[in-house]
């Protein structure tokens, strides 16, 4: 897998592919664009995938806020228009990229909108329920890595290689993945993404259902959910299960619900059989 690089107002954004079919590609909270390197390794001849460093992460922490998902859905289609995505291109995002993707499908034509393992509204929390608690229960190691400094960049692969999603799983993407997202000084390394705009991010997706709901009736293109049956610690319940995602099948008879069997919420974007199932939905005839 090989991208190039550009610059668009700040934000850095990655092709892979060199084909007349484009798919705009959007990560998830506290990752990079190099979540898609599996998905852009598999690519079919005649696609091009392009994938942004949201900002607040990756070569894009720079950006200021603020952040929240409208603001990214906007950097999403600016990157669009800047690559000449036509209403041929297809949308993805995994995670909370798949928020995001819903609110930029929501005000431009795609082909396709592919939602992985996000996009469907989180139920309400709880009364009382504070919404940072509720992010920190759910993300765990996710939010502890942005905390921590690392003595060097194999301490960092070290800790994601315990993480329960990746035990017993890595590979040369996954690492690409990590390394990518280390900043700082020999001693004092840390991750790329800035712990204001994860918390901004992850406030707007608690608190803001509706408008998420809203999006998602609102995009015309066809719509395809792919869901990893196992979370985000690899546990036996995946992010979305059936009962949060069946009342948005029965009210959005075009959403197309599927279930990738074996994966977790991040070994779905970087298991090769997992993302093949990713890669056909993405670029197969609707």
């Amino acid at each position: 897998m090989r991208f190039d690089f550009d610059d668009v107002d700040g934000l850095r954004v990655a092709r892979s592919g060199a084909g007349p079919r484009t798919i705009i590609a959007v990560h998830g909270i506290t990752a990079s664009l190099m979540a898609w390197g599996t998905v852009a390794r598999h690519l079919p001849a005649g696609w091009t995938l392009v994938a942004m460093d949201l900002r607040g992460r990756g070569h894009s922490a720079s950006l200021p806020g603020p952040y929240g998902l409208p603001r990214h859905a906007e950097d999403v289609l600016r990157v669009a228009e800047h690559v000449g995505a036509g209403p041929d291109a297809v949308l993805t995002g995994h995670s909370m990229g798949a928020y995001v993707a819903a609110l930029a499908a929501a005000q431009r034509d795609f082909a396709r909108v592919v939602l992985v393992d996000g996009g469907i509204p989180l139920p309400p929390l709880p009364e009382g329920v504070d919404a940072d608690a509720a992010m920190e229960a759910a993300l765990g190691p996710a939010l502890a890595r942005l905390r921590q400094t690392y003595p060097s960049a194999e301490a960092y692969v070290e800790f994601f290689k315990a993480h329960p999603a990746f035990t017993g799983y890595w590979s040369d993407d996954v690492e690409a993945y990590v390394r990518y997202d280390l900043t700082g000084p020999e001693g004092a390394l840390r991750s790329r993404a800035a712990g204001e705009a994860v918390l901004q991010d992850g406030r707007w997706l608690t608190t803001e259902p509706e408008r998420i709901g809203a999006a998602l009736e609102a995009i015309k293109a066809p719509l395809h959910l792919l869901r990893a049956p196992r979370g985000l610690l690899n546990q036996d319940v995946g992010m979305l299960p059936d009962e949060l995602t069946a009342p948005w099948t029965a009210r959005l008879p075009g959403l197309q619900d599927e279930v990738v069997p074996g994966c977790n919420h991040y070994t779905i974007m970087f298991d090769d059989r997992c993302v093949s199932a990713v890669v056909d939905r993405l670029t197969s005839p609707a």
